[in-house]
């Protein structure tokens, strides 16, 4: 059963929800929050609509021909996750205080609330290079917001989705220059020393995304985890008043304009702006240092077809595993 609690794998309960909505309309309409969505336990596969196995299969399939590519058997980390996120393997246990790992979990990564990683420049070594750099991309949102402002009074945060506003809170908005692989042309073209900077120093990127991130005064982001260990986020200070903090497991710290403050949102993590002032950073997700090369195109394939399934890209077909069945019945006679 997958387990949502508090904002605890949320991002998962949206993958599931717009995964069953995409793949199977007909079954979406009797879709119960707390029935199992992708479980392919005995009990459990009649549950499922032939789409969500067909994704599954495909999913399968897939992360063979990676290990093919990559010339390499082991992909037993990447099996397992989808293992997991199908049901057939239990909840991993926290690896420390404030841990709250979910279904969307890879076994054996170090487990950290925060990581300084502009000073393992072996494992990041373009951290030290963006933070070097972070006056091209401070000056450049200075200008874009200031212009923004002047012209439509709201500015470039007006547009951000009320289903962000509730998970982050009211107070959090975004301008997303990159989500799930795909960069946004039209924000990227208001930020283009910024984008530019970002593609010249090879950042390993994840399937979240990047994005300018802005805390209105007095506001803040309520504890939650989204339960993914795979990835971890730098937030660049741009604009940070004094007394500004976040929260990641059981330690607290603040952001410094120009310098990367990088956490593990697996941990519960939170975040406030007690000040008169906004405060903003960009926010960059990347894949964690401890994935092999394989490992990171095996869960961007993962990805990377739900979101194909979901734009309608992949045609429907039978299930092999219902062909088998329906075959097996017949020889039968049933």
């Amino acid at each position: 059963l997958l387990v949502i609690n508090n904002f605890m794998g949320i991002y998962f309960y949206y993958f599931c929800v717009s995964l069953l909505a995409i793949l199977g309309r007909r079954e979406a309409s009797s879709f119960q929050p707390t029935r199992p969505l992708f479980s392919l336990s005995s009990t459990a596969i009649a549950a499922l609509s032939p789409r969500q196995l067909q994704f599954w299969e495909d999913v399968d399939e897939g992360i063979d021909d990676v290990a093919k590519y990559y010339e390499t058997e082991d992909m037993v980390r990447v099996r397992d996750f989808c293992s997991r996120a199908k049901g057939e393997l239990p909840l991993p246990e926290p690896l420390g205080e404030g841990h709250l790992p979910s279904e969307e979990h890879v076994d054996g990564l170090t487990a950290r609330a925060f990581w300084d990683v502009a000073e393992d420049p072996d494992k990041f070594p373009w951290a030290r290079k963006l933070e070097e750099h972070s006056k091209v991309i401070i000056e450049e949102f200075e200008e874009v917001l200031v212009g923004q402002r002047q012209a439509s009074g709201d500015g470039i945060f007006a547009g951000d989705s009320a289903w962000q506003s509730k998970v982050m809170g009211g107070g959090w908005s975004a301008v997303r220059l990159q989500r799930l692989g795909v960069w946004n042309v039209e924000n990227c073209r208001m930020f283009p020393r910024t984008y530019n900077l970002l593609r010249e120093l090879d950042i390993p990127f994840a399937v979240r995304g990047v994005c300018f991130a802005r805390q209105a005064p007095g506001s803040g982001v309520a504890p939650h985890s989204d339960g993914r260990n795979f990835i971890l986020t730098s937030h660049l200070g741009l604009r940070v008043p004094e007394g500004c903090w976040i929260k990641s497991g059981n330690e607290e710290r603040t952001w410094e304009e120009g310098k990367l403050t990088t956490l593990d949102t697996s941990f519960e993590h939170s975040t406030g702006n007690p000040t008169d002032g906004e405060r903003h950073v960009l926010i960059i997700d990347f894949w964690h240092p401890d994935l092999t090369e394989a490992e990171r195109a095996g869960l961007e394939f993962v990805y990377d077809l739900r979101n194909k399934f979901e734009s309608g890209r992949v045609p429907f077909r039978q299930p092999r595993g219902n062909k088998r069945k329906n075959g097996d019945e017949e020889e039968k006679g049933l």
